[in-house]
């Protein structure tokens, strides 16, 4: 399927800041800065990976984007409408297009509920159909992802891990939602599961057209998944570009870091680890000009006081650094 060049999710220079409160009367002496002015787009039928350490702020923006937590500053557009500043009660139609599949599978479905009222509740929550029409779909949702129909009257701990996110995801996809967020989907499975949920993701994705925003840490997951990969780094983004391009030719110090950091499965190949020195700084207090300067080896004065700009150093690949020339992006 080739996706449409108009977006179906774009985020314009969100911002979440949590405030620090101490004292009796809880006044703020302090802001996490957890998601500081990231932009981007996944059109129709597109996978993008948001990689990134942990604590970077990958989950604060997936949750932004699902309005379950408010930014601060910024906008989101779900296919052309913004909705960044809509109530609760205004987000509601909404919601049909906007649907997530957590980390932990187990924690996210109601234990005292049968699988098959599991999957019916957003429809019986959004729809107005007859129980024939809920039961046929919640059917045709288990064979989609692979669940057997004798299965429906079991409860979420008779499931083991792999068969939950099946699960989840047919949940996810009852409303036939426009975007997906995957928030580390199968960082929980055995390895063997996950290629088998990475798989479900892609076969969905190619018979519906639906969109990913897909958080995880495991860079070899995202190659295999993704179409375009995000770099964050302390609550920006710092590299995006075609998974081919970016683990072909990253073009940012702290994406090179990363990826040196992939196992290689061929153990006569002795990979050239890049072992950045001293901690992630406090989001608290993150340092000025690029965040990443004070673990930088190639750190110039202009990093510690001016902020890079997102540029363009190749046809749609992108970079927050000062060594890399290229037109800047608004």
């Amino acid at each position: 399927m080739t996706a449409p060049l108009t977006p179906v999710l774009e985020v314009r220079g969100l911002k979440k800041h949590f405030p620090v409160r101490k004292g009796v009367l809880g006044r703020q002496v302090a802001k996490v800065h957890a998601v500081d002015g990231i932009s981007f787009s996944i059109r129709a039928g597109e996978t993008l990976g948001l990689v990134g350490e942990s604590g970077c702020g990958k989950s604060t923006a997936g949750k932004l984007i699902l309005k379950l937590t408010e930014p601060t500053a910024g906008e989101i557009h779900l296919d052309g409408a913004r909705i960044d500043q809509l109530s609760r009660h205004d987000m509601r139609p909404y919601r049909q297009d906007l649907q997530v599949v957590f980390q932990d599978p187990y924690s996210s479905l109601n234990p005292r509920m049968r699988a098959r009222d599991i999957v019916a509740e957003p429809l019986r929550n959004f729809q107005r159909l007859a129980d024939t029409e809920v039961k046929t779909r919640v059917a045709e949702l288990f064979a989609q992802v692979g669940l057997r129909p004798d299965q429906m009257v079991r409860f979420p701990h008779e499931f083991s891990g792999g068969q939950r996110q099946r699960l989840v995801i047919a949940r996810a996809l009852a409303l036939k939602p426009k975007v997906i967020v995957c928030d580390e989907p199968v960082s929980a499975l055995d390895v063997s599961v996950q290629a088998q949920v990475i798989n479900l993701l892609a076969d969905l994705q190619r018979d519906f057209g639906v969109a990913y925003l897909f958080i995880a840490h495991d860079l070899a997951v995202v190659e295999q998944i993704s179409h375009r990969v995000a770099v964050m780094y302390l609550g920006r983004i710092v590299e995006l570009a075609d998974k081919r391009a970016l683990f072909a030719g990253p073009q940012h110090p702290y994406t090179e870091a990363l990826l040196s950091a992939v196992p290689v499965p061929d153990p006569t190949v002795k990979p050239k680890r890049i072992i950045l020195q001293g901690d992630v700084p406090s989001p608290i207090n993150p340092p000025s000009g690029c965040h990443f300067h004070t673990r930088c080896p190639y750190a110039e004065a202009r990093c510690r006081v001016e902020t890079p700009p997102m540029r363009e150093v190749a046809p749609g690949h992108f970079a927050a650094c000062h060594l890399r020339p290229g037109p800047v992006v608004e």
